[in-house]
């Protein structure tokens, strides 16, 4: 039976126990809240998840600090739909936001045509951001937004602040003034991070930022909901040159990681998580403020036209990546530490996704009466409070009606230890595996479980049918090359 190996985290006892002191909480009133999202960071990108190359000494010590899930999913495997399910708790097939902004309206031309989603994230929709902000929060969103066009920015959506959050899901380059059109063939730029001087990394200024809200905010003495979702590590896959030669130093022939440009971005994000967690500890409010980090889809695994022929990201031991609905597109990493609430240094095997966040947030507040409109996520303080615990739910539900480099038009279905996969009309028969001994999903049991696959087939299917999921339909147009 193979078994996810974890790294262990090894911090001297006495340094674990002068944190977890100052972590207590120390006031009544609602805790702050601290969001930080990575793009397209993957969960075997963390060397608390094993990797053998990246070095994130701050992750890992959020993580031995707080208790962090090993099955968790993002609800999509691309971007602005795992980002929409942050805010509302509701699956991006309900939404109908299946795909980022720029494809949403567009069908394709392959054998199966797209359906046309939404672009923005629609005003009705409740946020995370209105509710606390009713609750007297502080709102600030930081970084990548890519959830729709001006009259869906952050602002509409309860923010009091939006800095760096546009219609764009990815900045022309990671280094000042961060815009022109290199990368991308449209001009694009990232907002509110002047001044600004040659050679300044968009990772370190999003973290300035940030720290300046809750330097500000603690002054104020308002509880704050800082909303920092960083942009990397998604392309272009630009590190800072010195980390560069560092991993280029650390990559031999057996190495399983290879790109050192990627290794660097991933290094720069852990540096700068540390930095406005050390914010937090100097301001003497870390004891009062819940820290959650995760990521918005798998690691991806095709080519960055800056470094040709050289994969960004290695998912193993997962299968697939970003697009996939295989484990490497939609488990991502997720760790928590919520001050009086979590254990220190805890796992949580029970599989979660992005949905359960908003109310999770919503309860740790103290806002017990949750949002106003059902959601398809679930409050995840009894695993907080106890990683042992179970949910109760049935199975968690995944919808992708696209195509990408690394699939065809696909949705799945996890039921306790069994994930199934079903193409939706390009891209063969019915997948299934039992993670529990294949987590790479190598041997597909399908024709060996028959009765299993049939029965998940039916579920997955009948909630498509609930949430009135968008599907791929047949192009007429469309020429076989055979």
């Amino acid at each position: 039976m193979n078994t996810v190996i974890m790294r262990p985290i090894a911090l001297p006892l006495a340094l674990v126990s002068a944190a977890m002191l100052s972590r207590e909480p120390v006031r009544a009133g609602p805790p702050n809240l601290l969001f930080i999202v990575a793009d397209d960071l993957g969960w075997a990108d963390l060397a608390c998840h094993g990797n053998d190359l990246h070095e994130t000494p701050n992750l890992d010590r959020l993580a031995a600090e707080g208790v962090r899930f090993t099955d968790n999913y993002a609800a999509s495997p691309v971007c602005s739909p795992t980002r929409a399910s942050f805010l509302t708790g509701r699956f991006p097939a309900r939404l109908r936001m299946t795909i980022w902004r720029e494809a949403a309206l567009e069908r394709g031309k392959r054998k199966l045509l797209e359906p046309v989603c939404l672009d923005s994230l629609p005003l009705e929709e409740t946020t995370l951001a209105e509710i606390l902000r009713g609750a007297g929060y502080h709102c600030a969103h930081i970084g990548k937004w890519h959830l729709g066009r001006a009259e869906a920015y952050p602002q509409p959506h309860g923010f009091h602040e939006n800095i760096g959050g546009t219609l764009w899901g990815a900045p022309q380059t990671f280094f000042y003034p961060f815009s022109g059109g290199q990368y991308f063939p449209d001009w694009r730029y990232v907002p509110d991070l002047e001044p600004g001087a040659p050679g300044e990394y968009l990772t370190d200024k999003l973290a300035d930022a940030a720290i300046g809200v809750i330097e500000r905010e603690s002054r104020n003495g308002r509880p704050f909901f800082v909303n920092l979702w960083f942009h990397t590590v998604h392309t272009p896959i630009e590190g800072k040159p010195d980390l560069v030669k560092r991993y280029e130093a650390k990559i031999g022939p057996d190495s399983i990681r290879k790109n050192p440009h990627y290794a660097a971005m991933v290094h720069s994000l852990d540096e700068n998580v540390g930095r406005v967690l050390a914010k937090l500890d100097e301001l003497g409010i870390a004891g009062e403020t819940i820290v959650a980090f995760t990521s918005d889809n798998g690691g991806f695994v095709n080519t960055c036209k800056l470094h040709p022929g050289l994969q960004v990201a290695d998912n193993t031991p997962l299968r697939g990546g970003k697009g996939s609905c295989h484990e490497g597109g939609i488990r991502t990493p997720l760790i928590v530490r919520a001050p009086g609430v979590t254990p220190a240094g805890a796992e949580c095997h029970e599989p979660v996704f992005s949905c359960d966040l908003m109310p999770t947030f919503l309860r740790l507040a103290g806002l017990d009466a949750g949002p106003p409109s059902p959601v398809d996520g679930v409050d995840l303080t009894p695993l907080l409070r106890d990683p042992a615990a179970t949910l109760g739910r049935e199975a968690l539900y995944f919808h992708y009606p696209h195509y990408y480099p690394t699939t065809t038009p696909v949705g799945a279905i996890r039921m306790g230890e069994w994930k199934l996969l079903e193409y939706l009309g390009d891209g063969g028969p019915p997948e299934l595996y039992r993670l529990t001994d294949d987590l790479g999903e190598t041997r597909n049991l399908a024709g060996a479980e028959p009765d299993r696959r049939d029965a998940m087939l039916a579920k997955l299917r009948a909630w498509r049918e609930s949430v009135g999921a968008q599907m791929p339909e047949p192009n007429p147009d469309f020429k076989s090359k055979k």
